[in-house]
């Protein structure tokens, strides 16, 4: 099936679905949002915690997500899930496939809005076994929040960042002990009065110069080996390990076209106005600066669109 669009917007996260919504409540013409996941909103589908949107009406993940989708599915455009983009058909055309099969669709813009992810044990070469009781922050609140999977019992947390501390709650509501968090910095990246609160209120340990060198258990995770700047190692007794943070974009689409990459992040290199090296082709939120809030990915996606609705106004999309 061979199909054409206006603006196609490939990732229905917050910068995605801010941009499609703001595309299509100026007019824009068909704007098509295609989602591999089975529903849209990106990660704050499966955080739990509060703090989305604005600072006068805070709201949970999931209801972020659902107003995101809402807002851009009323403002006219049409998101679709299920659907996994597969690769270039030409400069502005992409194939895809769906349970309906197989499809070309064709635009004048394309927005490219798909996002990091954590880079996995494997990505971190950390050795040892290969037991159960891995995650990623996402893993982890995907198993808890949207799948209620039993967890653990006790838990290492990777890492001292904000996405860290996260998932050191949902842990918490999944009734697993944080017996660590384990980081290679000097310090918590993270605001003071949060890495206080989860280590004087929740007794949750912080080792700071530290990094994990082994994962040990057959079947399922039995601890990890963790290592101290001066070279001293001990084991963490533990059934569950959470690698959070470290985030590197979701760049196979932007690859596999030939855009240029940013050589720091490997994210596609795009200017002021979020455009990439592909005249057509724009880019924004997760996969251009990874691991900044949803908030900031549902501001770039606002200026992403703005700039897409110039290009197609310049007759440049024609």
């Amino acid at each position: 099936m061979n199909r054409a669009v206006d603006v196609l917007v490939v990732g229905a996260g917050p910068a995605g679905l801010t941009a499609a919504a703001r595309l299509a409540a100026a007019g824009a013409g068909r704007v098509e949002v295609l989602e591999r996941e089975q529903r849209a909103g990106g990660v704050p589908r499966h955080c739990a915690h509060g703090g989305f949107g604005t600072w006068p009406r805070p709201l949970t993940g999931p209801r972020y997500a659902r107003r995101l989708t809402d807002t851009a599915r009323r403002a006219g455009a049409a998101v679709r899930t299920g659907v996994t983009v597969l690769d270039w058909a030409g400069p502005l055309t992409l194939t895809a496939v769906s349970p309906g099969g197989p499809e070309t669709i064709t635009a004048r813009a394309v927005l490219l809005a798909t996002g990091a992810r954590e880079r996995p044990r494997t990505a971190r070469l950390v050795p040892g076994t290969r037991p159960a009781g891995v995650y990623t922050t996402g893993e982890l609140q995907q198993a808890v929040h949207l799948y209620g999977q039993h967890i653990g019992a006790r838990a290492v947390v990777v890492g001292a960042q904000d996405v860290s501390y996260a998932a050191a709650t949902t842990l918490r509501a999944a009734g697993v002990r944080v017996a660590a968090m384990v980081t290679e910095d000097p310090r918590p990246r993270t605001a003071p009065a949060r890495a206080a609160h989860a280590r004087l209120w929740h007794g949750v340990p912080l080792l700071t110069d530290t990094s994990v060198t082994e994962l040990l258990g057959h079947g399922r995770l039995s601890g990890v080996r963790v290592r101290r700047r001066d070279g001293r190692t001990t084991v963490l007794a533990c059934d569950t390990v959470v690698f959070t943070g470290d985030f590197t974009p979701e760049h196979e689409l932007a690859r596999r076209g030939a855009l240029t990459l940013a050589a720091g992040t490997r994210a596609p290199a795009v200017d002021t106005s979020w455009h990439t090296s592909r005249p057509g082709v724009f880019a924004a939120g997760g996969l251009t600066h990874p691991g900044r809030s949803a908030t900031t990915a549902a501001r770039a996606g606002a200026q992403a669109a703005r700039a897409v609705r110039d290009w197609l106004t310049a007759g440049e999309g024609a």
